[in-house]
């Protein structure tokens, strides 16, 4: 069994695709640990406003089993490598497989966006505060407290099954200080 930290994003009909997104993992893993639900402005592309969070597991399936049914999920949500650049239904990356680091199965591990976006490493470091980084001997909260980027997020009201993934006192303490 490895433990395992899925980003999960989506910057189109985000509601709905997030949603349909933890369906399917909860389907692929069963129990899931979830973290709040970010909102922030695309990173690496030119689009729309992303909704994002990190999904915690544990797994039976091989790195490329998991990888392959993870391809499927996004594709039943309609991503499509022809897609239109910067529009996405739906994005799942394994960020952690167990403590592998380096390159397996085609896949880098720890994902790099991991320790370098805030809109991974934060929920990251909510959901397991105290989880250590592979290959690295820090906590995900030391990570996000030593963090020095200059991206924007905030978080937002989620529902999961009549579940609050976001907890309204984050919400109030870190509305974002420009106008949307």
């Amino acid at each position: 069994m490895s433990a395992v930290f899925l980003g999960v994003g989506s910057n189109l009909d985000r509601d709905s695709h997030l949603t349909r997104g933890l369906d399917a993992l909860e389907q692929l893993l069963g129990p899931l640990d979830l973290s709040p639900v970010f909102e922030s402005d695309a990173v690496g592309v030119l689009g729309r406003r992303f909704f994002n969070m990190v999904v915690g597991a544990d797994t039976h399936l091989p790195l490329a089993d998991l990888q392959a049914a993870l391809k499927a999920i996004e594709a039943a949500c309609g991503r499509r490598e022809t897609s239109v650049p910067g529009r996405v239904t739906l994005d799942i990356d394994i960020l952690v497989y167990g403590s592998l680091t380096g390159v397996h199965d085609g896949i880098l591990l720890p994902r790099r966006e991991t320790a370098r976006n805030a809109f991974v490493l934060w929920p990251l470091a909510l959901l397991a505060p105290h989880a250590v980084m592979p290959g690295t001997d820090q906590r995900y909260a030391e990570l996000w407290a030593g963090w020095q980027g200059d991206q924007s997020l905030w978080p937002v009201p989620f529902e999961w099954h009549g579940r609050a993934l976001t907890p309204v006192e984050l919400i109030e303490t870190h509305r974002p200080s420009r106008a949307l």
